[in-house]
């Protein structure tokens, strides 16, 4: 066979209209791919981004879209522009300085989008955009495309060939589009690829560098995107410049990967600050100073009409400040109680802090369970960043199901003190399940398990208040300890058979440690703030709690949990994440709570990356607390294409498939085994759950849950 690297008159000859690409073109490119995606070591570029947003059609449901820029009524047409340092460290560490930012918009919030999603596209990776899209060029990837010979031509005396490609079926994780590729090195010249992820809709067009430095790099990026939700069309073009000051190429022996270097943790020089917001150049004038391309006429008119609309929106203010004086103040108190009720809140005041409140109205909060109902959740966030890296954090969160008409409540407040080691004090207040006593357990164990049911039982619930301090700090890297105690309030209502049994009022006071330990913890210095970024290892916690007789408290008795757990990449876009462990109360003396802390009735959603996994969907409630030791394994494996590999239809529309299995082991079940299927879309996510109690079938039932710009 002829070689494919040599003369063009020879490949142009040996594939003259073949619209297949023949299996040999195809090794190459994977071969060559394989190779570029390893090529730069890392990179330094400005980035110069020009945009324009243009509203096709909108209505009031956009309000409740986060991050999106408040749209004016009666303006079709934005503009948007960033000018920017980035840097690129391999594999995959991405980190961008903005400079400057003006755009037509009533504030300058950054990008309404995360374009930064699209400038990440490595199209010689195995995925692209994070981890978002299996690349065309990936061997792994080929049995889900197709690739056509588009043509072959000859520029400059060197073969140029272009090549279609195409899903084999409909997927928000393939993409679609055009590859011109150098028969020289079978390196890519440039390409036009479009997909859908999330609500968007993109085409994305870029041509590589044409010199040594930057031919693996794009150099122009072109940006046309859709976003569609519910009888709303925004189309926002983007057009991407990057100027490359320094690019570092891999040498011979070099190890690129991180997880290969078990001894440098601190990837500080790979991190810096997104934005210094004391230097950040907003004004219209100063950008026109150091904007390296002009505007066309179109572009600078969307300035021009900014500018008086701003003049006519300040006077419009003075006029309204003075009517507002003539209103009752009970309808601008109920004007502002309406838009509460509708509006999401996103309030960044640089002396008060940032504040995060959805719409108290809002479907997207709700959730299904077989066990549960139907439940609704709201959150809240406060968070304020002190100068020297200190940080405050307050988040309330509210509850209520449905189907069992009870309202949960709880305030998680956290003031990191020592940022370099983590040294934080937190404060945990709320009211937990409604739970029953010890004594139950002697009732439980008296009974066999051929005969054991809970409906002929006379279960007393009490009520729980909880109040949790604790104190944690980082002894060494990965390595935190965990100090506190743990305060409880259970009460129900008495009677005389009650009385009998035991008393109506319950206080338990119990000092707690817990260790957690992740080795191999990679982080970075963010001024005097340590973040951790991860590690290749599991988790592993020992988590340990004794009550004592202090302050009318009783109930003496000790905890002791353990687990490991990890969440693992695979093959590229593919994750499984697992839990193990076990939990025992010991020296139990007087009436106690079985109230574990890892293997607990979760009363509001709680999972791994989504609100399903990581828990027993099918459990009776009523198990929790019916034992005085456990040992459980939890594991989903989540992936793009499971089962619904024939049925390109639905995978228009799914963005991930899971599985989730789980098995427990305790008194009466030995074992309790669970498994179950589940789809994640971007509106949300569902599963289906059988559990199978003493080798028998018991239950089926599902979650649903919505993950809508839950992200």
């Amino acid at each position: 066979m002829m070689p494919l690297v040599g003369k063009s008159e020879n490949i142009i000859s040996l594939f003259p209209r073949v619209r297949v690409v023949p299996d040999s073109i195809l090794e190459k490119m994977y071969s060559s791919a394989s190779i570029y995606s390893e090529e730069v070591k890392g990179y330094k570029a400005n980035l110069y981004l020009k945009g324009t947003i243009t509203v096709h059609k909108k209505n009031r449901i956009i309000k409740y879209v986060p991050s999106m820029f408040k749209l004016e009524d009666s303006i079709s047409n934005y503009m948007h522009e960033s000018i920017s340092e980035l840097k690129y460290t391999a594999p995959a560490i991405y980190d961008r300085k903005i400079k400057a930012m003006v755009s037509t918009f009533r504030s300058q919030r950054g990008e309404m989008f995360d374009i930064m999603d699209y400038m990440k596209f490595n199209v010689y990776s195995s995925s692209l955009m994070g981890d978002k899209l299996l690349s065309p060029l990936n061997r792994q990837s080929k049995i889900h495309y197709k690739y056509m010979l588009d043509s072959l031509s000859v520029i400059n005396g060197k073969v140029e060939c272009k090549i279609r490609v195409v899903p084999r079926y409909k997927s928000t994780k393939l993409v679609e589009g055009y590859m011109w590729l150098s028969a020289d090195d079978w390196s890519v010249n440039s390409f036009e690829l479009e997909g859908a992820y999330d609500l968007v809709d993109f085409k994305i067009k870029a041509n590589m560098g044409n010199t040594p430095q930057t031919k693996y790099l794009p150099c122009y990026m072109d940006l046309d995107m859709h976003f569609r939700f519910l009888k709303n069309h925004l189309q926002m073009r983007y057009s991407g410049w990057l100027d490359y000051t320094d690019v570092e190429f891999t040498r011979l022996g070099d190890i690129i990967y991180l997880k290969k270097d078990r001894s440098k943790y601190n990837l500080s020089s790979l991190y810096t600050l997104t934005c210094d917001t004391t230097k950040l150049v907003t004004d219209i004038d100063s950008f026109s100073r150091i904007r390296p391309f002009p505007l066309t006429d179109e572009e600078e008119q969307l300035y021009i009409e900014r500018k008086e609309r701003r003049k006519l929106n300040i006077e419009k203010f003075r006029k309204d400040s003075i009517e507002n004086l003539k209103f009752p103040k009970s309808q601008v108190f109920l004007g502002q109680v309406g838009d509460a009720l509708i509006n999401s809140y996103d309030i960044d005041l640089p002396k008060v802090g940032s504040i995060n409140c959805s719409p108290i109205i809002n479907p997207l909060l709700l959730s299904y369970s077989h066990r549960n109902g139907i439940s609704y959740r709201q959150v809240y966030k406060y968070n304020k960043l002190f100068y020297d890296g200190r940080l405050l954090r307050i988040a309330p969160q509210i509850g209520f199901n449905f189907t069992k008409k009870e309202l949960y409540a709880k305030a998680d407040v956290e003031y990191v003190y020592n940022p370099r080691k983590h040294g934080a004090f937190e404060l945990h207040v709320g009211n937990g399940n409604r739970i029953y006593s010890s004594v139950v357990l002697d009732q439980l164990e008296a009974m066999p398990d051929s005969t054991f049911s809970f409906d002929g039982l006379d279960l007393d619930y009490f009520k729980d208040i909880y109040v949790n301090l604790s104190h944690n700090i980082e002894i060494v890297n990965g390595l935190s300890l965990w100090t506190g105690l743990s305060m409880h309030w259970r009460y129900t209502k008495s009677t005389p058979e009650l009385a009998a049994k035991v008393r109506s009022r319950y206080n338990s006071f119990a000092p707690r440690i817990r260790v957690e330990w992740t080795p191999g913890m990679y982080y970075y210095m963010n001024g005097n703030r340590k973040i951790n970024v991860g590690s290749h290892y599991p988790t592993f916690i020992a988590d340990y709690e004794r009550g004592i007789r202090v302050l009318k408290s009783s109930g003496r008795y000790e905890r002791l949990e353990l687990s490991a757990e990890q969440v693992i990449k695979v093959r590229n876009i593919h994750h499984i994440a697992y839990h193990l462990g076990c939990g025992f109360f010991l020296n139990q003396d007087d009436v106690y709570f079985v109230d574990f802390v890892n293997f607990s009735n979760r009363n509001l959603p709680q999972g791994w990356n989504d609100d399903i996994g990581g828990t027993f969907q099918m459990l009776d409630g009523r198990w929790y607390n019916a034992s005085s030791h456990y040992v459980r394994g939890n594991m989903t494996y989540e992936s793009p294409f499971i089962l619904l590999y024939p049925v390109s239809k639905l995978l228009s529309f799914i963005q991930k498939e899971r599985i989730y299995a789980g098995i427990l082991f305790m008194p009466h079940l030995n074992p309790y085994f669970e498994i179950g299927y589940g789809i994640g879309t971007h509106i949300f996510d569902a599963g289906v759950f059988i559990g199978n109690e003493r080798g028998k079938f018991t239950s089926i039932g599902c979650k649903f849950t919505f993950e809508l710009f839950n992200k």
